[in-house]
Formats: structure tokens, sequence, C-alpha cells
């Protein structure tokens, strides 16, 4: 294959990933949106209805900057590096929300335990800065990762990433993050199976809340360890259809995900059979009658 048939391979899947990555994210939110409107704009707003909104439009703001970079809208070279960096770091903001969504999923589930969310909070941090040193390290200088315009003809340019380091860096940096995912995921089973054991005593089903969230735990650290991999292997030098599909995944499923699993638990809360609601921490408390017992009991959701 000649360099001139090379560049336009490359562009054709530049052009229909960032057509897919749009479409995508377009159709998800038209398919959310009557129960966005529901649960969140007319209802009064908590701290996981303003989680919610900053992972929706913050997830399509980046989605459609991924979808037009590179080559669907041109840009001068200068402009995508800029572009280029305020995506990776766009990113790695997105998935600190989406664990600060997981954590106060825990700190529900945990009987809003301050020991448990100072616990979380304070592993968090180190975290938060291995993101923002990865981001300098690996997105925000020259001699890691470059922007080359390419000029297939005179009224046909695109730009691409050239990275100048190995997978390394990334795949070190991305291990501290795997395991605090583990870590969260692990608190999460532990409270599952104490609930399982509690209710298998007392004959009663299992918490459908308490079921979701560990589910939805185990969700993310599947999408988390999904979308790492993805970032180590754009370091590596793949094949072009193979590096594209990467980016397919990692600009559309953690941007979907997010805020379905947000808003999923609400939805089944509304088709539950709820009495009360608790004021005080809103999404995560409902009465609930089971039919073993007379009495109504709490459970605890979010």
């Amino acid at each position: 294959m000649s360099e001139l048939e090379e560049s336009l391979y490359a562009l054709d899947w530049s052009d229909c990933i960032g057509v897919v990555i749009i479409t995508l994210i377009i159709y998800d939110y038209m398919l959310q949106l009557e129960k966005e409107v529901t649960f969140v704009w007319e209802r009064q707003m908590s701290v996981m209805a303003y989680l919610y909104l900053v992972v929706r439009y913050f997830g399509i703001v980046l989605a459609m900057i991924f979808g037009i970079w590179g080559g669907l809208i041109y840009m001068p070279e200068a402009v995508s590096y800029g572009i280029l960096v305020f995506m990776q770091w766009g990113l790695s903001g997105y998935f600190c929300l989406a664990e600060v969504i997981l954590i106060w999923r825990l700190y529900a589930l945990y009987n809003q335990s301050r020991r448990i969310l100072y616990v979380l909070l304070g592993l968090f941090l180190p975290v938060v800065a291995l993101y923002i040193g990865m981001d300098i390290f690996l997105w925000s200088r020259p001699s890691a990762v470059s922007v080359q315009e390419i000029v297939v003809t005179p009224n046909l340019k695109y730009c691409a990433a050239s990275f100048h380091i190995g997978p390394m860096p990334a795949i070190y940096a991305s291990i501290p993050i795997i395991c605090y995912d583990i870590f969260l995921v692990v608190l999460a089973i532990v409270v599952l199976v104490k609930h399982l054991k509690e209710r298998k005593e007392l004959e009663m089903k299992p918490n459908t809340y308490v079921v979701m969230i560990v589910r939805y735990h185990v969700i993310y650290f599947i999408l988390n360890l999904a979308s790492q991999i993805s970032i180590v292997t754009l370091w590596a030098n793949i094949p072009t259809a193979e590096r594209y599909l990467v980016i397919l995944f990692k600009d559309t499923a953690p941007l979907i995900i997010a805020p379905r699993l947000i808003i999923s638990i609400w939805d089944t809360h509304a088709n539950d059979n709820c009495i009360h609601v608790s004021t005080t921490f809103e999404e995560c408390v409902c009465w609930t009658s089971p039919p073993a017992l007379e009495q109504p009991e709490i459970d605890t959701c979010v």
C-alpha cells in the first residue's frame, strides 16, 4: 500500500469512527431524555442528580469533540494538539467523576458510614494525583505525543497523533487505578454477601437496590479495566483499523454507561412499591413492605 493509499485509508477510518461516535451519543441521549426529565428536571435536585448532569452533559461535550477531532472537521495542527490535550484531560476528569459516583454509592451501602467515606476519599486523592501526573507525562509533552498534519491533496488534510514513547509508562500508571477499582468492588461484594446472609436468615428476598449497586460496581470495574487497556494500546504500534476500533470503544462506552447506571436505579425505584422516601438522603432510603413481615423495613438504595 502506497503512502497516499495509507493516508486515505486512515482518513476514511477517522471519519467513519467520528460519525459513529456522534451518532451513538446522540441516539443514547434521545433514548434517555424522557427519563432524565422525569427523574432529574421535574424533581428536587440532589447530590446524585448533580453528578448525573455533569457526567451526562460533560460526556456529550467530550464525545462531540472526540467525533470531530482528526479529520471530520479540519483543524490546524497547533489547534489539534491543544484539543488532543483537552480531550485526554477531560477523559481523565470524567473517570474521576465516575469514581466519585461509586464512592457515593458505597457510602450509602455502608449506612452512610463516615469512616468508610473518609477511607475511600483518602485513597482516592492519590488516584486523582496519579491521573494528573499521567496526563502531564503522557499527553501534555510534545516529546511524548505530538500531532502531525497529513496532506493527502491540497484540499484534503487531516491530523493524526504521533506517539514517541512506548506503552510501558501507561501500563505502570494504570496499575494503581485498577487496584483502587478492585478495592471498591471488594467493598461492594462484602456488603452484598453480608446482606444476602442476613436476608436468608430472615427468609426474605434480597434488596433489589443492593444487588443493583454491587452489579454496577462490577460492570464499571470491567469497563474501567477495558478503558485502561485501550489507553495503553494506543501507545503501542497497532494497525490502523484496530487502533480506531479501540478509539471507538474508549470514546463512547464510558460516556454512555456511566449516566445509564445512575438513571436505571431511579427508574427501578419509580416502579417499586415504595410508601415513603427519606428526606435526609432522598435517593438512598426507601420504606418498603416485604411480604414476609407485617411492619415495613428500611431498604437502602441509591
